[in-house]
This record gives C-alpha cells, sequence and structure tokens, in this order.
C-alpha cells in the first residue's frame, strides 16, 4: 500500500494513504447492494432496478460515504503495519477529494507514542516501610467485629441522645409546600451520623417516642437538586422508636460465634497474624509504589496532550461502567451531584497524566531489561481468572480475544518489571 509521513508536529503525524479506485468500485457495489431496496425507481419494484440505473438517476456519490467508511478501518490498519507508527490516540480522519477512476486518498492525523529517556530506576533509594502491627491495632479490629455483631434494642425510657438509632417518619416543605423526595416512613437514622442535612439530627436529640418535632434547616448551596440549593425549610418528624446498640462481650463466647476458634486468645492470635499480613502486603505495595514514583520522576519524556485527553476518557468510561452496575448512568450520577463532564474531565486530567508517564516509564524499563511473561506464568493466571469466574479454563482461553490476551501478558510483564524495580530498591 502507497503511504507516506509527514510529521506535523512533534509526535504528530499526518499519515495519507490511498486505496485503488477498483476496490473503491467494489466497495460502493458493496453499499447498493446493502442499500438498493430504499432507492425508488420508476418502473421498477424497490430494490429490483438495475444497477446502472439507481447509479444513474442517484449517482455514485449516494453511496460514497458508507464506501469510504466500509474501506477505511481495513486501509488504516495496513498503513499502520506498514509504516510502523505507534499510535498512543484516536487519531483523526479525514478524505482528500474524490474523483473518479482515481484512487482514494485517506489522511489521518496521529498521535504518536514520545521517546522515552530512562534516568536511574535500578537502586533507587526509598524510605524503609515497615507498618507494625501493635496490641492496640488487634483491639480496633476485634472492636470493630463486635460493632458489626451489635443488636438494636429497643428503648422507651428516656429521649433521643446522639448515638442512638431513631425511627422517624418525616416530611419536607419548602415556602409550605411539600417538595418531591423530602418524604419518608419508618426511617431508621444514626443520630451523629451527619446522614442528613446539617443541623437535622443534632434537632431530634432530647426528643421522645411519638413526639412531633418541627425541624428548620438550610439546604447546602452545594445541594444536588438545583430547587432546592440555600432554601430553608421545615421538616414535620414523628419519632416511632428509638434504638440503642447492644454490644456482645469480647470473651470465649464471642470469639467462638465470630470466627472459627473457641477462646478469645486463640482468636486474638488470629487477628493479628491477619493484620500483619496486609501490613506486610501493604509495605510491599507503597514500596513499588515509591519505586516507581521515583523512576519516573527520574525519566524524561514529552506527553502529548491527545495521549492524556485518550487516558481521561478511559478513565470516565471505566466510572461509567462501575456506575451501570449500581444501576446509575453517567448522566444521572452528573445530574444528582450538580457537576459536568468537562469538570469530570479537569479532575482526571492530573491523575491520567500520571498515569500516562507511569506506562511509558514502566514499558521503556520492560524493554531495556527485556521482561516479558512467560508462557507459565500467563497459563498461572489464567487458571486463577478460571476460579474466579468459576468458569472451565479452556472455556476461558475460547472466549478471550487476541487483544485481551496481548493486554493479560502486558499487565504481568508490568507486575514483573514493578517488582524488579522494587528487589533493586535500597531501603534506608
Amino acid at each position: 500500500m502507497a503511504f507516506k509521513c509527514e510529521e506535523v508536529e512533534k509526535n504528530l503525524v499526518k499519515l495519507s494513504f490511498e486505496v485503488s479506485a477498483e476496490e473503491f468500485d467494489k466497495a460502493i457495489d458493496r453499499a447498493y447492494n446493502k442499500n438498493k431496496n430504499k432507492f425508488n425507481v420508476p418502473g421498477f419494484r424497490k430494490g429490483k432496478a438495475p444497477k446502472q440505473v439507481v447509479y444513474r438517476m442517484y449517482g455514485k456519490t449516494a453511496f460514497y460515504d458508507e464506501a469510504l467508511n466500509d474501506l477505511l478501518p481495513g486501509a488504516y490498519e495496513a498503513a499502520l503495519k506498514e509504516s510502523g507508527l505507534e499510535v498512543v490516540a484516536r487519531p483523526e480522519f479525514d478524505v482528500e477529494d474524490i474523483k473518479e477512476g482515481e484512487p482514494v486518498v485517506y489522511t489521518a492525523l496521529v498521535t504518536t507514542k514520545p521517546e522515552v529517556k530512562l534516568g536511574e530506576y535500578k537502586g533507587i533509594k526509598v524510605p524503609k516501610i515497615d507498618y507494625t502491627i501493635t496490641d492496640e491495632d488487634v483491639q480496633k479490629d476485634i472492636e470493630a467485629t463486635q460493632q458489626k455483631n451489635a443488636r438494636l434494642v429497643s428503648v422507651d425510657d428516656r429521649a433521643v441522645e446522639s448515638g442512638d438509632i431513631a425511627v422517624i417518619d418525616f416530611e419536607g416543605f419548602v415556602d409550605g409546600v411539600a417538595f418531591e423526595g423530602g418524604k419518608g416512613e419508618d426511617y431508621e437514622l444514626e443520630i451523629g451520623s451527619n446522614t442528613f442535612i446539617p443541623g437535622f439530627e443534632d434537632q431530634l436529640i432530647g426528643a421522645n417516642v411519638d413526639d412531633l418535632v418541627d425541624v428548620n434547616v438550610t439546604f447546602p448551596e452545594e445541594y444536588h437538586a438545583e430547587e432546592l440549593k440555600g432554601k430553608d425549610a421545615i421538616f414535620k418528624v414523628k419519632v416511632n422508636e428509638i434504638k440503642v446498640r447492644e454490644l456482645p462481650e469480647i470473651d470465649d463466647d464471642f470469639a467462638s460465634e465470630v470466627s472459627d476458634f473457641d477462646t478469645l486468645e486463640e482468636y486474638k492470635a488470629d487477628v493479628k497474624k491477619q493484620l500483619e499480613e496486609k501490613a506486610k502486603t501493604k509495605a510491599e505495595s507503597d514500596t513499588q509504589e515509591a519505586v516507581v514514583k521515583q523512576a519516573v520522576e527520574n525519566a524524561e519524556m514529552d506527553i502529548p496532550e491527545k495521549m492524556v485527553e485518550n487516558q481521561v476518557e478511559n478513565m470516565i468510561n471505566d466510572f461509567a461502567q462501575r456506575l451501570s452496575y449500581q444501576g446509575m448512568s453517567l448522566d444521572m450520577y452528573l445530574q444528582y451531584t450538580g457537576g459536568t463532564i468537562d469538570e469530570m474531565r479537569a479532575q482526571y486530567h492530573d491523575n491520567a497524566l500520571d498515569q500516562v508517564k507511569r506506562g511509558l516509564v514502566i514499558e521503556a524499563i520492560a524493554a531495556a531489561e527485556g521482561v516479558e511473561a512467560s508462557p507459565e506464568e500467563v497459563e498461572l493466571e489464567l487458571v486463577d481468572m478460571s476460579k474466579k469466574y468459576n468458569m472451565e479454563l479452556d472455556k476461558l482461553k475460547e472466549l478471550m480475544s487476541e487483544a485481551e490476551m496481548d493486554s493479560l501478558k502486558k499487565q504481568l510483564q508490568f507486575q514483573k518489571t514493578v517488582e524488579m524495580l522494587a528487589n533493586h530498591a535500597v531501603a534506608e
């Protein structure tokens, strides 16, 4: 394939490539066959008019867009392969004037991978990270489990206090009119949790069961509902029940209920062991992060803004996917928070830039050191994945695309490279 590369600026290349007139004519014919039933030709039923008649009546240009889109992906991939360009962001496509009987010339403005000049990356000095687990840490963990196993018990001989669970009916009014979303029944509100609007919970302290309380609040200026921002409101509240948490005693019985151990001492020893394992993993992770951060700072590179923008979009798409698991769309989230997509892009920018730099530096170090994921390592990872997804290993391999397999190998390569850097680091 004929192609031409023209450097527009650093890491920005204009790639021109062509498709022969014969190939373009074939693509026009494919577009015609796909759409022929849409054309009305006097004297013929839809889809039965000869091709040349349709061409004379509507012109071949009616099929140009679809033919161009049909040819573009394959032509672009072929041009990339022959040119050897490493593209790191979505290209901007254009088509030069189309002339009958002449090749069609596409152009793509592509962002290419920047050169990375590595600095020191072996023997990097980092602070020694060591998280020591104390008896206090063990006690806090056990107390957290104690809280999770607390029972809620009703009390009726006193008023609401901070820390209680007040079971309430409520309805909110602004200027005497009830507003949407401001009503609830038998809502369990923990006093002091700051779940509701500032000032709401404090005004329930001192109320007794069956009391009716007028709660006066002002909605924050940053409140998600536009019509309520900064507005004064009155909530009519009825206290239905007061509950308190009844904590179990931390003893042998408690240990046997929340663990596989019969005594409190055995349970404590196991908690300490688990906390120490987590602390060790965190120390290793934080050390790796410190080493990579320093290796990135020691390297030199000019990051194209398009590359950062591309990473920002990837991060937003990932966030949108996580929201979908909770039954919420990105548009709903932005409406709820009062934010905009441009504000979100700005918030993600610096993090995206760091991720791009990190990826480029680790990739460059892997190339310099010849780090690769071995077939055995890939196989072990696939086995773990099959167990995680409760799927037969062969079925998993069958479902994974070539791109997904390449991505898996790259993840393992990056992981090995980071571990290599940490192993060569000098802890001080």
